[in-house]
């Protein structure tokens, strides 16, 4: 079943990108495709940082990711680089499931 979805996920994607070439130029350019263009990346990637973070199965969880994103939140409120962030939300996370708190 799993191969089924990765095949079909595929094959819509290849779609995707295929029409795409068929658009009138005219279409991509207009400011409202842009706009949508531009944002669509930040709302996929959000909604995979929630997924990832409060999701086991199909169980909502709030463990010790959740104190590791908050973690990374404000190192990059800081300006940190990235790298930064995701060690300093790794060790949070880690340092409190070492101590029994976020299981």
């Amino acid at each position: 079943m799993i191969w089924f979805a990765v095949l079909a996920g595929s094959i819509g994607c290849y779609l995707e990108k295929l029409v795409g070439y068929f658009l009138p130029h005219s279409v991509l350019e207009n400011p409202s495709v842009r706009r949508v263009a531009g944002l669509l990346p930040v709302a996929l990637l959000a909604a995979l940082v929630a997924v990832q973070t409060f999701a086991v199965g199909q169980t909502l969880v709030i463990d010790a990711r959740l104190a590791g994103l908050a973690a990374a939140i404000i190192a990059l409120m800081l300006r940190a680089p990235f790298l930064v962030v995701v060690v300093v939300a790794a060790v949070t996370a880690a340092a409190l499931r070492a101590a029994g708190l976020g299981t």
